[in-house]
């Protein structure tokens, strides 16, 4: 019997319980397809994580949730970080992850203790609200934004905390890149506690009703936040119900600076 180190981590979390849960998963080489997406449907979190060694300091990545493999996955790339560094020993300044769809990526230790990860952002444009992704939601937003998935802004943290969508209509609404597929949302207002921007992340397409914690989605939340507030730093919480999670954001050119805490929840083997 074949067995996988394996790690269940809390990212975009201080302590367990919080953030969005992430399996790790190091490996030699990336076994066939099929039997990947296979133990991400068992592991049965948001995304499961592969890493492979590519060099020094250098991981070839790849995220599958239970139902498809993910071109960009913010959360499982800082547990991946976090596993390296906290788990697999590795001290060098930086990580290099070589992604498929979304090139190089970076994580790096703060003198905080936070890991701060370097995405691209991504581009977003103006958009008409439609009506149909609107009734979805349950509520109409005030403003409408396209990029990699549809994004619906709303007035008040109050407004996106009540949001009680109809997750089956969602499923097959919204829009697509090419990448990010079809039934992927997400919702914010420059509103919160604390912070300049609450947001919430519905994902049926993906097979995720709801994501508790999405880096990805904070790369596009970035450049919205420098659109609507022209600045660049921002505060972030993401208001899953139970759960949350504190995101900081920082828009560097074309790319994004994301930090954040992770926990180790699990350690073990995956008996293959």
């Amino acid at each position: 019997m074949a067995t996988i180190p394996f790690a269940q981590i809390d990212a975009f979390a201080s302590q367990t319980f919080e953030g969005n849960q992430a399996c790790v998963m190091p490996l030699d080489a990336f076994l066939p397809d099929e039997t990947l997406q296979k133990i991400a449907a068992e592991n049965n979190v948001a995304e499961t994580a592969f890493i492979v060694p590519a060099g020094d300091g250098v991981w070839e990545l790849r995220w599958f949730t239970p139902a498809v493999e993910v071109p960009l996955c913010g959360h499982a790339t800082l547990a991946a970080g976090h596993y390296l560094y906290a788990i697999a020993g590795f001290d060098g300044d930086q990580i290099r992850f070589q992604t498929r769809k979304s090139g190089d990526l970076f994580v790096s230790r703060l003198a905080d203790g936070r890991l701060e990860m370097d995405f691209p952002a991504q581009e977003v444009m103006d958009a008409e609200t439609d009506a149909e992704i609107a009734a979805a939601l349950g509520k109409p937003p005030i403003r409408s934004f396209v990029g990699p998935c549809y994004v619906a802004v709303y007035e008040t943290a109050a407004d996106i905390e009540a949001l009680v969508p109809d997750l089956e209509r969602l499923k097959t609404l919204g829009y697509s890149d090419g990448n990010w597929g079809m039934g992927n949302f997400g919702c914010l207002a420059l509103d919160g506690d604390g912070v300049d921007v609450t947001s919430r992340f519905f994902a049926p397409g993906s097979g995720i009703p709801e994501d508790p914690a999405t880096g990805s989605w904070h790369c596009m939340v970035a450049p919205i936040f420098k659109l609507l507030a022209d600045k660049t730093h921002a505060k972030c919480y993401q208001a899953y119900p139970g759960r949350g999670a504190f995101i900081e954001t920082e828009l560097v050119g074309d790319r994004v600076k994301l930090r954040g805490n992770s926990v180790t929840v699990i350690e073990g083997v995956f008996n293959l």
